[in-house]
C-alpha cells in the first residue's frame, strides 16, 4: 500500500513537473506625441495618439495604433479644417533584452494594415477620404521598472493608390517619428 502511495505521489510530482508555466504577456499603453514628415503639406506638422501593444515573453506579438494629424494639409486659414486620421493593426517583433520585468531595452519591428482618412473643410461640400493604408517601421521600448518606460517610434503610412484631387488626399503617404511614455 505505502509502494502504490509513493508511486502515485512521484508520478503526480512528475506531471505537475512537466505541466507548461503559464504564459506571461506584456500588455503596453503608450500615449505619444509625433512629427509628420516627407510630405511637402505635412511635413513638421504634429500628430498625437495612442498605441496599445501586447508582447508576450517571446518575440511576437500585436498592437492598435490610433494617430490623428490636425491641420496635415496646411494652416487652417489657407485650407479650412483638415486632418489625417489613422486606424491600425500591427504585428510586432520585438526582442525583450533584459527581460519582461523590471528594467529592459525591447527594439521592434512593425507592420499592418488600417484605415487612414483625410478630411478637409474647404471643398463643397467637405471632402473626406476613407482609404485602405498600411504602415511599417520601428523603433524601441527602453523600460526603468516593472511599470513605466518611454518609446521611440519611425513608421510610413500610405493611403490611396490614385492622384483624384489637388491636395492629394486619395494618396495619403508620409513618415511619422513619435516618442511616448509607455505604463506597463
Amino acid at each position: 500500500m505505502k509502494t502504490y502511495r509513493l508511486t502515485t505521489a512521484l508520478i503526480l510530482g512528475v506531471l505537475l513537473w512537466l505541466t507548461p508555466a503559464s504564459a506571461h504577456a506584456d500588455g503596453l499603453f503608450t500615449p505619444w506625441l509625433g512629427v509628420n514628415f516627407a510630405n511637402e503639406p505635412a511635413d513638421g506638422r504634429t500628430s498625437f495618439g495612442v498605441t496599445v501593444t501586447g508582447m508576450g515573453a517571446g518575440v511576437i506579438g500585436g498592437e492598435f495604433d490610433f494617430g490623428y494629424s490636425p491641420n496635415f494639409f496646411g494652416e487652417e486659414s489657407a485650407f479650412g479644417s483638415n486632418n489625417v486620421l489613422t486606424v491600425v493593426g500591427n504585428l510586432v517583433l520585438g526582442i525583450p533584452l533584459g527581460g519582461s520585468k523590471g528594467f529592459g531595452f525591447r527594439p521592434y519591428g512593425t507592420v499592418g494594415l488600417g484605415l487612414i482618412r483625410a478630411k478637409v473643410d474647404i471643398l463643397e461640400p467637405d471632402f473626406s477620404s476613407n482609404e485602405f493604408g498600411i504602415n511599417a517601421g520601428g523603433g524601441a521600448f527602453l523600460f526603468f521598472g516593472d511599470h513605466v518606460g518611454m518609446r521611440g517610434d519611425l513608421r510610413y503610412f500610405r493611403a490611396g493608390f490614385d492622384d483624384l484631387d489637388f491636395l492629394n488626399t486619395d494618396k495619403v503617404d508620409f513618415w511619422r517619428a513619435s516618442i511616448g511614455v509607455t505604463f506597463r
